[in-house]
């Protein structure tokens, strides 16, 4: 019954006040958007910085690569407060006034993809996209769960491994409210953690060489994912391997300028009013 009375208070906001988008993609100051990993419906989503991103990168061209709503924490117990209301809603406002947002789902909403070809809200659901960009580059947008060996071969393990990253991600919220307090920025436990544990390190390593081969394999230029909420962007055989992070730890997202030029940016949660303040990483131009 609560999803129901969410759902639809989600379809009756939605035709709020929209006067920031007023004038839709001719506003546009970017290209494109791909942001991936939200997972809306769990307590470590961030989902108020990302509301203030999307206000403040208008964008022709939206990509949600996949774990947008986490469907597997949503069944073991219901969470969606009204933030998390906020940004679907902002996500079709964008839709209706002009940006083409497509959603590639991912493992945690796979649900989704029944429903590849159709369209809801103006948001098209596909199993992949290809983006071309300004440059003439042809970038594949996948999630990238397809070439996790845990997910595709061993489910239960990736199921026990989500729950012990949520574990993992309420300590972190424990250990960074205490940090506040202090005074001291804002630390990821479980990205320090990965970044110590060689096999993780090796399992990101061939994530992304399997992925960029693929990329290779279809006759594309680069590829664009998500999956394993680690942000990264450079050549891999020639394939320009861009992954956008996440919006639980990292708040990153890939963007491209008018230009064609690519560029992953990483909302600074500490001045999110500011779009000049961002911490920007490193950028390539074809």
């Amino acid at each position: 019954m609560r999803m129901a009375f969410d759902a639809i208070g989600a379809w009756r906001d939605s035709f709020a006040d929209d006067s920031e988008d007023a004038q839709g993609p001719r506003r546009a100051r970017y290209r494109a958007v791909f942001i991936s990993d939200l997972h809306l419906g769990t307590a470590g989503c961030q989902a108020e910085p990302l509301l203030e991103f999307l206000k403040s990168y208008p964008s022709e061209y939206l990509y949600l690569a996949g774990d947008i709503v986490d469907g597997w924490q949503l069944r073991r117990k219901w969470f969606w407060p009204q933030s998390h209301n906020d940004v679907v809603q902002k996500v079709m406002r964008k839709a209706r006034k002009g940006c083409r947002v497509v959603f590639v789902p991912g493992n945690h909403d796979e649900f989704a993809r029944q429903f590849a070809g159709h369209h809801f809200g103006g948001i098209e659901v596909a199993l992949e996209a290809v983006h071309v960009t300004a440059r003439g580059q042809r970038l594949w947008v996948v999630h990238g769960d397809a070439f996790d060996g845990v997910v595709q071969c061993a489910r239960w393990l990736a199921i026990v491994g989500d729950n012990l990253y949520e574990l993992t991600l309420r300590m972190n919220r424990h250990l960074n409210r205490l940090r506040g307090r202090l005074g001291l920025p804002y630390w990821s436990l479980s990205a320090y953690l990965k970044h110590k544990v060689k096999k993780a390190l090796a399992y990101v390593t061939d994530f992304e060489k399997a992925v960029a081969a693929e990329a290779r394999k279809r006759g594309h230029d680069g590829v664009v994912c998500g999956h394993i909420h680690r942000a990264e962007m450079r050549s891999i055989d020639g394939i320009l391997y861009c992954n956008d992070g996440d919006w639980v730890e990292s708040r990153t997202a890939l963007v491209e300028h008018c230009d064609g030029r690519l560029e992953l940016v990483h909302w600074d949660a500490h001045m999110p009013a500011h779009p000049v303040a961002l911490n920007q990483a490193e950028s390539v131009s074809a």
